[in-house]
């Protein structure tokens, strides 16, 4: 059974049309990646997904459950961690978890609870009130929450804005953890280093179409290139090669495909190896696929 399924979904407002026909299936312990620019229709997705909003056309499915028809039996699998900061008041981390877990019918397993405030650093905090944490401490509580209930498929909209390096860091180890777990993760997120290192899939979006969906590695090898420098210790006779971007008396810039090994750039461009003092390689990232896709063209 699928974990998540979405079929052709279109959401409107008025004459605007926000989500367009918009098709794809996450498969159980895969991170999916739903990227692309403010206004693309990310979290208008998830929004759907979760019920907040009713699709205009088309059909959301969570393990075959209609959202739809049956939205209380389908989010029982679901933990969902907004952009938003949410804040609860005077009440501790302990308190707005038991009451979170009511939510769906069950009591907060104590040791389950435990385990998911220690892998977060929260554990030290559960009794401090919601109010006194530091923003990177309640957005950890916002997947807490989440997961309290012991979903089966998680909705993470931008979890680490906001947040430092070190907790960000730890949240991916987390991520990769709850993976291993055959956990089913979607992903939004403007840090394309954390989707080019999370993500086994991606779908590019870009008002409200989805452009491109493919793996993260055929994305980078298709559509970004790898830029090399060569440090001369003396000067070269004026090269031309297609792959050539620019030449002084004591560099080479190249633009070359990935998978291009750099003997052959050498031998291509017949570069003798006692003129290299050092060499510099720039490797493709998500940044360039996404600005290829979205602008239309092929390599950065």
């Amino acid at each position: 059974m699928i974990p998540l399924k979405i079929t052709n979904l279109m959401k409107r407002y008025g004459k605007l049309i926000a989500v367009d026909g918009v098709s794809f299936e996450i498969q159980p312990g895969e991170v999916f990646g739903l990227l692309g620019p403010n206004g693309a229709g990310k979290t208008t997705i998830i929004s759907s997904i979760v019920t907040l909003q009713a699709p205009s056309e088309g059909k959301i499915e969570i393990f075959g459950i209609d959202t739809q028809k049956n939205p209380r039996q389908a989010k029982s699998y679901i933990g969902f961690v907004p952009q938003e900061l949410i804040h609860h008041g005077f009440f501790t981390v302990e308190e707005i978890l038991k009451f979170h877990a009511t939510y769906y019918g069950i009591s907060a397993d104590k040791n389950y609870l435990q385990y998911l405030l220690e892998k977060l650093h929260l554990w030290h905090h559960r009794k401090k009130l919601v109010n006194e944490l530091s923003g990177g401490m309640k957005r950890r509580l916002l997947i807490v929450k989440a997961l309290v209930h012991k979903p089966k498929v998680l909705l993470l909209d931008e979890p680490t804005a906001g947040v430092d390096i070190e907790l960000r860091a730890s949240l991916w180890d987390f991520i990769q953890e709850l993976k291993k777990q055959e956990m089913s993760i979607l992903l939004t997120t403007h840090y394309l280093e954390e989707a080019e290192r999370l993500c086994d899939r991606i779908g590019i979006l870009n008002c409200g179409q989805l452009q491109r969906i493919d793996s993260t590695e055929k994305l980078l090898k298709e559509h970004s290139s790898k830029k090399v420098t060569l440090i001369l210790s003396k000067p070269l006779r004026k090269l031309t090669h297609p792959y050539l971007t620019g030449q002084s008396d004591h560099y080479l810039d190249f633009k070359v495909p990935n998978e291009m090994p750099l003997n052959a750039l050498f031998r291509e461009a017949n570069i003798p190896l006692d003129s290299i003092l050092d060499i510099n390689i720039k490797v493709g990232t998500l940044e360039d696929v996404m600005h290829n896709i979205l602008n239309g063209g092929k390599h950065a």
